[in-house]
């Protein structure tokens, strides 16, 4: 072959690559603004507007030394939040098959709801763009090669549902003020170092078993059982997230770092390990 025509001929596919990306990323981004307008419009009116320390009066022991250590009396209570972040991600659950990703997260806290925007980059070059969302009582998990070209997407209510909200209410110490019984959170003692936590939004309800660490602040948080897809199926296994490195962030202790995982039959399956870049809030 001429190496002229090769290297036109090569010109052309990048130029084409480069136009497909351009404009899967345009696209993406105009969706992910559109289910965020949506997430905003689902907020209802707020409880309390300020943290009031007299409400730890009654809490189980660790949890109320958890919130006087993360918040301080007169904390104005978040109303949304958007979190930035950078890690890698466990394509699979079967293997090791890690991948660097970015993310913005959008959040609110009533009505408990938040959208992940993630770009996973699964080769050099090639990008996975993924959402996942919890709006207005359903789920949504959607990932496209390019932002165009969908690889499966999951979406409803029930469990898948119910496994969303999970990650919302775990996620709750990087938006803490959500966690306080005037926000609605039922708190039940297990331990000394342990405490069951519930919350409801709309039908669903779930309980989270809340475990803190010698520095009183949340180590993990811990399910019976969530939603997994293993090898093209959807199973019910424990669940776990693992926050450190907590720092100040507007006055509160917030943790920097998270691990989430699986609990399977072979042992521990991590699958996401995050570091928030940023936070920003809004209070009431």
């Amino acid at each position: 072959m001429d190496p002229i025509k090769w290297v036109a001929g090569a010109l052309v596919l990048v130029a084409a690559y480069a136009g497909l990306a351009s404009f899967g990323g345009w696209r993406w981004s105009q969706t992910s603004r559109q289910l965020v307008a949506r997430l905003e419009a689902s907020e209802v009116s707020g409880r309390a507007k300020t943290f009031d320390a007299a409400e730890l009066a009654d809490l189980p022991d660790p949890v109320r030394r958890y919130f006087e250590r993360a918040l301080i009396d007169g904390q104005p209570i978040i109303r949304s939040a958007r979190l930035s972040m950078r890690g890698r991600f466990n394509m699979t659950l079967t293997a090791e098959s890690w991948k660097p990703f970015t993310s913005d997260q959008d959040v609110t806290i009533n009505r408990p709801g938040f959208v992940w925007d993630a770009r996973i980059t699964i080769a050099p070059g090639l990008p996975i763009r993924v959402t996942d969302s919890y709006i207005g009582g359903r789920g949504r998990l959607h990932p496209a090669l390019l932002g165009l070209f969908p690889v499966g997407t999951l979406e409803g209510a029930g469990d898948f549902a119910k496994a969303e909200l999970m990650r919302w209410f775990a996620e709750g110490v990087w938006y803490p003020t959500a966690l306080l019984p005037s926000q609605g959170v039922t708190w039940t003692p297990v331990d000394d170092t342990s405490a069951q936590a519930r919350m409801t939004d709309g039908p669903l309800t779930l309980s989270l078993l809340f475990r803190f660490g010698a520095d009183d602040l949340v180590a993990s948080i811990h399910a019976d059982a969530r939603a997994a897809t293993v090898d093209g199926v959807s199973v019910m296994l424990p669940w776990e997230c693992r926050m450190s490195d907590y720092q100040s962030q507007y006055g509160m202790l917030i943790p920097m770092t998270g691990e989430v995982l699986y609990l399977t039959a072979n042992g521990e399956r991590s699958y996401f390990h995050g570091t928030v870049t940023q936070f920003t809030y809004a209070f009431y």
